[in-house]
């Protein structure tokens, strides 16, 4: 029975994700500052399905991109893969996925986005020169989304975060007075 409740409380909780993670990319919003990376990051440390966290970035950005349109071939699937990266977490250690990390592990995260998917959109679309040049003004052109990016994660993980010890600190039915 428990095991139940956990798998339909994980699958509650990854179809309430998808959509926060698809209306946050589908309604008009501040480049890179969507919900995505929080989420799966978020899913990573408490699903207690493990392998369904990888499941909320993929199947939010299927279902947005099937309405928005994908990109090149080799930046959608970076993209994808850079996504589902946070919710590797769900594979550490406990002391690494306590809710206290997740602004460390955001952070390194929105930086390493930023370096693997500029460096695959130079190497993979024509938009740059295939030189060190090139590649400079590639992150150089980039870098004003960077901030937008790192603060976005941070928003996001903090509102799911919080949101999440703010429901674990309510209480579950309301109390008469005696």
């Amino acid at each position: 029975m428990l095991r139940n409740t956990a798998l339909r409380n994980d699958l509650i909780l990854a179809a309430g994700l998808i959509a926060l993670d698809v209306a946050a990319r589908l309604l008009p919003h501040e480049p890179n500052f969507t919900p995505i990376a929080a989420s799966a990051l978020f899913a990573g440390t408490v699903m207690r399905m493990r392998s369904l966290a990888f499941v909320v970035p993929l199947a939010a950005m299927l279902i947005s991109d099937a309405v928005i349109g994908p990109d090149v071939r080799a930046i959608t699937l970076t993209v994808y893969a850079m996504f589902m990266l946070p919710a590797l977490v769900a594979y550490l250690p406990g002391r690494l996925r306590a809710p206290g990390m997740f602004a460390p592990v955001i952070v390194a995260y929105s930086l390493l986005f930023y370096v693997v998917t500029n460096f695959v959109t130079w190497a993979a679309a024509d938009m740059y020169p295939h030189t060190f040049a090139g590649l400079a003004t590639c992150y150089a052109a980039a870098l004003p989304y960077l901030p937008q990016t790192v603060v976005g994660d941070l928003f996001w993980a903090a509102l799911l975060f919080g949101g999440a010890a703010l429901v674990r600190h309510l209480p579950l039915g309301s109390q008469r007075a005696a």
